[in-house]
């Protein structure tokens, strides 16, 4: 299975509702919360190449981008395919 990554803040509905679209699929993944975490928000940003908006979801170690981004990879199929690579 693929490995997937959420940055995420705690008061963040398309945090939320990322994390709902891997639990439905049982795909497994790791929490970042960047919201006291000037680390972790740094590292963000510096992934992302500047981008500060959350969720910011990478699948073995690829951005994908955010929530909408991930519910328009998993319409296409395309979101399948990645996943299944490790």
């Amino acid at each position: 299975m693929a490995e997937v990554i959420i940055y995420r803040t705690q008061y963040c509905p398309y945090c939320d509702m990322a994390k709902r679209l891997f639990r439905e699929m049982e795909v497994p993944f790791e929490e970042i919360d960047i919201t006291h975490d000037p680390e972790a928000r740094a590292e963000l940003i510096q992934r992302t190449g500047g981008k500060r908006t959350v969720p910011q979801i990478f699948i073995n170690g690829t951005s994908v981008g955010g929530f909408t981004d991930v519910q328009a990879l998993r319409r296409s199929g395309e979101l399948d395919t990645m996943l299944a690579t490790q």
